[in-house]
């Protein structure tokens, strides 16, 4: 395997400062418009230039590079031998003190001055024996911060209300991916396990809608409740062609929605404020924007498709409903019978009938509201990589490189591409790491010069894929035998010895039934690695397919008849 190392390309997402990061973001909102058209004139050459206080050369270089570019917003990020005039030539050190002290002092209740900002710098920097920036160069660092923050962290709330919509009307939406929203639910069906159909369960679905034509771009169904991951999951989902999806999944439905939106709309939940979700949309050029407190018509698109679901939902068997009035003496449990991938596939074409559907409010069907997109705008751009859109939302760690590899919560990681940065280890620092929480088999390690992601597997190759909820669960087990001091060999031995406890007891109870799908979800991403010779596409649930005399709920899908008006 070392022989074939994967790596993914890398293009600065995590280990640029924040004040880089701002700046790179202010320029590709001045840069892109113009690149997009097919002549530029010089008066709104000029007028960019003003605007990002550079030449009118640089301003030409900058379109060239982003036409050039794969449309991420690090092609426009300043190169590590710039030198110029309009470029920055900061060291990182001076970039870092210069962002934590705009933040810390400019950026507060106080309105400090931007004189008084810039004399403190000045001391900081003598102070660390570090060159001082000029004065105008702080003052640009400043101007590139998004004025709605600034305003915000400086004069409250009030202060900005004039830059952003009226609090009682939802902005308009007029183009297709100019805002895509996504939220979470537990779905109203209990599902079984493959290998006795016995319950294990209610699942989650996160679920991305197009605001314009009220379509789903994209959806996760899975047994783990809602993170960060889910919404990465998603994401990615909606970004990248859905054919190999709906091959591997086995369906035969239309399902042409798919782009990475414009903007990503969410509501205020924890797992929707990463760094990694935050860094990875603005990688890809993907705006972030969070519901006002209090004003939740504002999300209410998404919560009205997933709700229509849900009435269909109650029609399988196994239904929960969705209280224990409405579902009386029906016996869930008893009535289980959709596995856990019969239910995603009766969820996508469920999906493929909703857009078949007229809905009441756009008065056409979804599909024809998104063929109307198109033809207006062009076919959306996709992810060409699926593995890479993906490593780019995971969650973030960071190690240190040790002789053996990585060492990762008591998980030892090796490959042969480590070897020369072992040789100089101590000169390196701790390690950006990225880790898929449903199999953790592998890591990925960005490389020192940060220009790609290097898949790093388990150094002892014989341990088993595991997801991350069953290892803590076996560590916790550790350290209730008194076990202080745990070791890899232990760790995954007391694996087996769970595995071996469900395996046998998989008739007893639903947790142990709900665990098995879950491992079988870690070990089918495994195997489908296994398989494709190049970077693999995220794992999907996995499961038997369908049998020829199967379910009938999951046979037949009604179509969403009642769309409600919103």
């Amino acid at each position: 395997m070392d022989a074939e190392s994967v790596r993914i390309g890398e293009s600065r997402t995590l280990t640029m400062s924040d004040v880089v990061w701002d700046r790179t973001k202010a320029v590709s909102a001045v840069i892109a418009p113009l690149a997009a058209k097919a002549i530029v004139g010089r008066a709104a050459v000029d007028a960019a230039a003003s605007v990002l206080g550079t030449s009118r050369r640089q301003i030409y270089v900058l379109i060239k590079r982003y036409r050039d570019g794969s449309g991420l917003l690090t092609d426009l990020a300043p190169r590590r031998s710039s030198g110029g005039k309009g470029t920055l030539r900061l060291s990182d050190a001076v970039e870092d003190l210069v962002g934590e002290l705009v933040r810390k002092q400019f950026l507060t209740r106080q309105k400090r001055t931007l004189a008084a900002v810039y004399r403190d710098i000045v001391a900081a920097c003598r102070t660390r024996g570090l060159p001082v920036p000029a004065r105008n160069t702080v003052e640009r660092r400043i101007r590139a911060l998004n004025p709605v923050e600034v305003g915000r962290r400086r004069g409250g709330p009030d202060a900005v209300r004039g830059l952003q919509s009226a609090g009682g009307e939802v902005p308009v939406i007029g183009d297709i991916l100019e805002q895509v929203q996504i939220d979470h639910t537990v779905i109203d069906v209990i599902v079984v396990d493959e290998r006795e159909r016995q319950p294990i369960g209610r699942p989650y679905l996160t679920a991305a809608v197009d605001v314009c034509s009220r379509s789903l771009v994209g959806m996760v169904v899975t047994l783990e409740a809602p993170s960060a991951v889910s919404v990465g999951l998603c994401l990615a989902h909606a970004g990248t062609d859905k054919r190999p999806w709906l091959e591997n999944l086995g369906v035969e439905a239309q399902w042409p929605m798919s782009g990475k939106p414009r903007q990503l709309y969410l509501d205020n939940a924890s797992e929707f404020k990463s760094e990694a979700l935050r860094r990875g949309c603005e990688q890809h050029g993907i705006e972030l924007a969070y519901r006002p407190l209090g004003r939740p018509h504002y999300g209410g698109i998404v919560e009205r498709v997933i709700g229509t679901a849900m009435q269909q939902v109650h029609e399988l068997p196994g239904t929960t409903f969705s209280n224990p009035v409405e579902r009386g003496r029906y016996d869930s449990d008893r009535m289980a019978m959709l596995t856990l991938r019969e239910l995603e596939k009766w969820l996508t074409l469920a999906v493929a009938g909703y857009h078949g559907t007229v809905h009441r409010t756009l008065g056409q069907t979804p599909a024809g509201r998104w063929a109307e997109g198109v033809a207006a705008t062009g076919v959306p751009a996709v992810a060409s990589n699926p593995t890479a859109f993906l490593v780019d939302f995971l969650p973030v760690i960071r190690r240190t490189l040790t002789r053996t590899g990585f060492v990762v919560d008591h998980v030892h990681y090796f490959s042969n591409a480590l070897k020369p940065w072992i040789s100089r280890r101590d000169t390196l620092g701790r390690f950006l790491i990225r880790r898929d929480p449903r199999d953790i088999s592998r890591i990925w390690v960005l490389e020192p010069d940060g220009h790609a992601y290097l898949e790093v597997p388990y150094r002892t190759m014989a341990n088993p894929a595991v997801s991350l909820w069953e290892h803590r669960r076996a560590l916790a087990r550790l350290h209730d035998r008194g076990i202080a001091q745990v070791d890899e060999e232990a760790l995954f031995r007391m694996i087996e010895q769970m595995r071996e406890i469900a395996g046998t007891a998989t008739k007893t109870t639903k947790r142990m039934r709900r665990d098995t799908e879950r491992r079988k979800m870690a070990a089918a991403a495994t195997e489908k690695r296994a398989k494709s010779p190049g970077p693999p596409i995220p794992p999907q649930p996995p499961g038997d397919q369908l049998p020829d005399a199967g379910p009938p709920a999951a046979a037949q899908v009604s179509r969403f008849d009642q769309i409600e008006q919103w």
